[in-house]
């Protein structure tokens, strides 16, 4: 039965339209969560723009979203293998902010 299971896996096909595939930049990522849900807002933070605009949102059943953390712990791994530690200078623990958000400038 785990064969069976392993063989539909493999041949799943994805596709990838045209519109999708260059992607959006993102370097903010707000998640909330309900008993059922776990949501994923990704933004993009620029120097000077006091407003942060969501450019996508993903939303997961929670043993997904355990699921893609897994992925990233195991991808992450790898990334530092290859090509070194990642390394986040002076960031604050528990975010993802790039720069510091409370400070706008123009």
């Amino acid at each position: 039965m785990n064969d069976k299971n392993n063989n539909q896996q493999q041949g799943l096909q994805i596709e990838l339209p045209q519109t999708v595939a260059q992607g959006e930049y993102a370097n903010f990522a707000v998640i909330t969560h309900s008993s059922s849900d776990f949501v994923i807002d990704f933004a993009r933070v620029l120097p000077g723009v006091p407003k942060a605009q969501v450019k996508s949102r993903v939303i997961l059943a929670p043993e997904h979203a355990k699921r893609l953390l897994a992925a990233l712990q195991e991808n992450i791994m790898r990334y530092e293998r290859e090509f070194g530690p990642i390394k986040i200078p002076n960031q604050e623990p528990r975010t993802i902010a790039p720069f510091n958000v409370n400070k706008g400038e123009a």
